[in-house]
């Protein structure tokens, strides 16, 4: 029979307890982290960070990777514009080298900072001192080799990742060697470019062909889901740096691709941000992968996170003689 609840305090002399040894800990010191020692090299200090939460989540990220690489399974890393102006480029194109990005898709803005780059070795203009005046996003070549590139990639029936990737190897200019859309062309790699109309400064310019923008990235929006659709077995899809736009465009594609009879199971998709949203975390790490994949999440800022997840990766690549 329950006892009557007393009126005052209750009394702890008839507490029930165990052994601490006989509990189940979700940390134990084995895990935990060693200290580094100078000159001992950045393997050492992957090894020797905590195996807890995100230290070890970036270790299944990093084993992921490598396992698609292995395997020959698509590493699609799709760019919020962020991650290319806070100087990651090269980073990511030596990955796209070594064949740890084998897909790129960027958002409507991330173009701009990737062309403006190789254009001018600058981006990132200072939208609160133009916006008064009107002259916010009106750099002309900006405005007008982008939109031109497009119209010329649409009558070459290319996307709009691809046309632009081809108009900034044609042009050649002095910084080329930080274009990712470049890089992508001159390796082969799909990079497509997912567009809202409005949200980009090349929408206000008259070179702007909404139709040609149109069927570019209406294209690339379906050489996405075509990878997409060969993540199965093992393949990977990053999220880093895209709040909306590129985590809808990743369920729609997966979506897609299900749709028309390819099983998409046995994959990961992570998602890295500085802060962790809803969008993302539900459109790509949660909803395509419950219960056929595994889904991780990833916070800090790009320009630490990503070069610390490409140096692990390079790390674990295998050693050539």
């Amino acid at each position: 029979m329950a006892k009557v609840p007393p009126d005052g305090p209750l009394e702890l002399a008839g507490v029930k307890t165990y052994p601490l040894a006989d509990r189940k800990s979700q940390v134990t010191v084995a895990e935990f982290a060693r200290a580094h020692t100078a000159g001992d090299g950045l393997g050492a200090f992957l090894e020797r960070m905590p195996r807890i939460l995100a230290a070890d989540t970036l270790r299944r990220v990093v084993a992921d990777i490598l396992r698609a690489r292995a395997a020959g399974k698509p590493i699609i890393w799709g760019l919020g514009a962020h991650v290319l102006k806070v100087g990651l480029s090269p980073v990511l194109i030596d990955l796209m080298e070594r064949g740890l990005v084998t897909a790129v898709a960027l958002n409507g803005a991330g173009i701009v900072h990737d062309f403006e780059l190789a254009v001018a070795g600058h981006t990132s203009e200072d939208v609160a001192a133009g916006i008064g005046s009107g002259e916010f996003g009106m750099a002309r070549e900006t405005g007008e080799e982008i939109n031109r590139a497009i119209v010329e990639g649409d009558a070459a029936g290319l996307g709009l990742g691809a046309g632009l990737g081809a108009y900034l190897q044609r042009r050649a200019p002095a910084h080329v060697g930080v274009s990712v859309l470049a890089a992508a062309r001159r390796l082969g790699l799909p990079a497509t470019v997912h567009v809202a109309f409005g949200t980009d400064i090349v929408h206000m310019h008259p070179a702007c062909d909404p139709a040609a923008v149109g069927r570019t990235t209406h294209l690339d929006f379906r050489i996405l889901a075509g990878t997409v659709s060969r993540l199965g077995g093992g393949g990977v899809y990053l999220n880093v740096g895209s709040a909306v736009l590129l985590p809808e465009v990743f369920l729609k594609a997966v979506t897609l691709a299900r749709n028309l009879g390819h099983e998409i199971a046995d994959f990961a998709t992570v998602n890295m941000d500085f802060i962790q949203s809803y969008r993302p975390n539900t459109n790509v790490v949660q909803r395509p992968t419950a219960g056929v994949g595994r889904g991780y999440s990833l916070t800090g800022h790009h320009e630490i996170m990503v070069p610390l997840l490409a140096a692990a990766l390079i790390e674990g690549l295998p050693r050539t003689k």
